[in-house]
């Protein structure tokens, strides 16, 4: 079904773009064509306010500011972390929701960083000249220096954060600088049976039934942040035909990749992800039925597994359709024959798209390796990676800050000692499921006789290896990796630590991997991007979109349905069609908080509704919001056929969906009780 259903995702070509694609750079924002189609001029002014009242969460989500004292409105899933961080086994804050009545009981989430976007600059000239002449490894190296220098320039305190954000697959650089809030306290969430009514079941479905919201609140120096920018609260909700607009971080879309790219990515990489998700889905899915307090310290993570495996299986899905691959093959024959038709051009092109082909190949040849023996997909263990960032952070703060790995930079430095020094709670039970399944599925993918995977595993099974390596450490104890991270290399050196020297042991292994990698793929890969993008520059001008690279972009779109199969679907449900879908079992069973407070609801206010924007992916949490700025909704998914957003749009059936704002306020008040929170949000609306 999932798979026919895509086929109807239609590619726009690129020199005219649909009226409703895009997830347009704030500062190269389509104004004018928002003003032909709906008659309203966003201005600069708007448009830096949206900025400035936008957030940025660290866990790969989106958020916005609502009130001028630091009040932060996401969603319930991208704050599960935090729930389950915060719960216990007498307290489980993802089952029953959490209402802080005074400041005092709004309690901190470990490892909770928001980021604030407060200017951008253009800074591809100073990229192009410490790139120019220089070979593709070479161009890499002096690529990763620079933004290393420019961003330890711009980050004055650890109360800054400053990233070299490349767009246009490096056509353009700009240095985003960001306000950082590294304290973030919980305010209210709902229970996740409201949060995530239907479950996975109706993921990535409409019509939806769900409040997947949650209040944090930025604390500057021990007390709530000022945040004079920030978007007031709808007293009149949104309509059917209304204009929207969505401000959040879309994730990373691939809507400029090569053929060559998108075929390695249909045929290998995405089956493969497919296959390995669904493998973990099923082995949490078995470690839950262990008992309650397995299922409480996993479910969270189980929540993230299963939305990204139906997201990819999507993904897949529409690549697999013949009929859109087509349309994106003759994208690139259309951009090809513009390219040829100009002399000067085509002669810088070269041979580009074979060129692109070659590092492909390698690219396939490599990936599994890099998979396993580099990134955390190796290992799926908090405990080793607390572990590896230990022995590398003493290693690497040694060099020249533009000599270091890019994520040990002087800018990444706070967020890195927030992650080591978290209070979260790191489970046992379920790191050695974990750290099983990934050593399991090494073996898999390299095989028993591969030397390095010899190496890492000896003459044991992966599970005995990830239990002696889990239950022998100290990692768990913040308290000691404080004092590790105080004390660096002579304390990693004296700690008689299984997982400190497996880590190091490994180490060399990683970066050899690591360095091939960059030197086959990246740094090829990377130079070819920059042709590509410049050659797009001359063929379509600068009013195109870049690619999403989870950094904060606008779309516009309105309040519409679409029609499935002949039939229309309307787009608006009501918060008395989820007591006509509650059926008392899991995933549609209604809290008690709900079934309790039916009388007093108002069943025909909005609950969940949909729009033409274009998302993906990182949108979670993203404001929705009318031309007075004004929260209308709250992004949680995207309908069935937006899961081939990721390398397309059609906006006569991609759909975002979003919690209704009438809807969070109805609950707070007549279910929930949440007088301070409510007063709060209506006296920064004025209403």
């Amino acid at each position: 079904m999932l798979g026919k259903l895509v086929f109807l995702v239609v590619w726009a070509v690129l020199s005219r773009v649909q009226a409703e694609e895009g997830m347009w750079l704030l500062n190269n924002f389509p104004s004018q064509k928002v003003k032909a189609q709906y008659g309203f001029l966003p201005t600069e002014a708007w448009l830096e306010s949206v900025r400035l009242s936008s957030v940025r969460l660290a866990f790969g989500c989106s958020a916005s500011f609502v009130s001028p004292h630091g009040l932060i409105m996401t969603n319930h899933h991208c704050a599960t972390q935090c729930l389950e961080a915060l719960s216990t086994p007498q307290k489980n804050y993802i089952q029953s929701g959490y209402l802080a009545r005074i400041e005092g009981d709004e309690i901190r989430c470990p490892n909770f960083e928001a980021n604030q976007l407060v200017e951008i600059t253009d800074v591809t000239a100073r990229i192009r000249k410490a790139t120019a002449g220089l070979s593709d490894q070479k161009a890499n190296e002096a690529r990763k220096a620079e933004f290393a220098k420019l961003e330890k320039e711009c980050a004055t305190s650890e109360q800054v954060r400053c990233d070299v954000v490349t767009l246009y697959g490096g056509g353009r650089y700009e240095l985003y600088r960001y306000r950082r809030f590294q304290d973030l306290r919980l305010v209210f969430a709902p229970e996740v049976a409201i949060a995530f009514f239907g479950g996975d079941p109706d993921n990535f479905m409409f019509p939806r039934y769900n409040l997947d919201v949650t209040f944090l609140r930025a604390y500057d120096q021990g007390k709530p942040a000022s945040t004079p920018h920030y978007f007031p609260w709808s007293s009149t909700g949104v309509r059917e035909g209304d204009l929207t607009f969505v401000s959040g971080h879309p994730g990373g879309t691939d809507r400029q990749l090569t053929i060559a790219q998108l075929e390695l990515d249909r045929d290998f990489v995405r089956p493969y992800i497919v296959m390995v998700l669904s493998e973990l889905r099923g082995n949490l899915t078995q470690f839950q039925q262990r008992g309650p307090e397995q299922k409480r310290i996993s479910q969270a993570y189980l929540l993230q597994v299963e939305n990204s495996l139906k997201a990819n299986r999507g993904e897949h899905a529409a690549l697999l359709s013949k009929s859109f691959f087509e349309q994106l093959r003759a994208r690139e024959k259309d951009f090809q024959r513009r390219v040829l038709a100009n002399p000067k051009l085509a002669k810088e092109m070269g041979s580009v798209w074979r060129d692109m082909e070659k590092v492909v190949e390698k690219e396939r040849a490599l990936f599994l390796r890099n998979l396993y023996l580099n990134s955390a997909n190796g290992y799926r263990s908090t405990l080793f990676l607390q572990a590896r960032h230990l022995l590398r952070l003493a290693e690497e703060l040694a060099k020249p800050n533009e000599k270091r790995l890019e994520e040990y930079t002087d800018a990444r430095l706070p967020q890195l000692r927030q992650l080591i020094l978290s209070p979260a709670p790191i489970h046992k039970e379920l790191e050695i499921e974990k750290m099983t399944f990934s050593f399991t599925k090494m073996v898999e993918a390299l095989g028993p006789d591969d030397p390095d995977v010899r190496m890492i595993l000896g003459r044991k099974s992966p599970r005995e290896v990830a239990t002696a390596l889990i239950q022998g450490t100290r990692l768990d104890d913040v308290n000691v990796r404080k004092r590790l991270l105080e004390a660096g290399k002579p304390a990693l050196d004296s700690l008689n630590d299984p997982m400190i020297a497996f880590a190091s042991k490994l180490d060399a292994l990683s970066r050899r991997v690591r360095k091939e990698y960059e030197e086959q793929v990246e740094s090829p890969q990377k130079s070819l991007a920059e042709k590509l993008a410049k050659a797009r520059f001359a063929v379509y001008g600068t009013s195109i979109y870049p690619d999403a690279t989870f950094t904060l972009r606008l779309s516009y779109g309105s309040v519409k349905g679409w029609v499935e199969n002949g039939k229309p679907i309307p787009p608006f449900t009501t918060l008395g069609g989820v007591f006509e879908r509650h059926t008392g079992s899991e995933p549609f069973a209604l809290p008690d908080s709900w079934l309790k407070a039916r009388n007093q609801l108002n069943l025909e206010t909005h609950f969940n509704f949909v729009t033409t924007n274009d998302i993906v992916g990182g949108n979670s949490g993203s404001p929705v919001i009318n031309r007075k700025r004004e929260i209308v909704g709250l992004i949680f998914d995207g309908n069935i056929h937006s899961l081939g957003g990721n390398f397309g749009f059609d906006s006569a059936v991609n759909r975002a969906v979003a919690v209704d704002s009438t809807a969070v306020i109805e609950a707070l008040e007549k279910i929930y009780d949440a007088r301070r929170l409510l007063e709060e949000i209506r006296q920064s609306s004025g209403s």
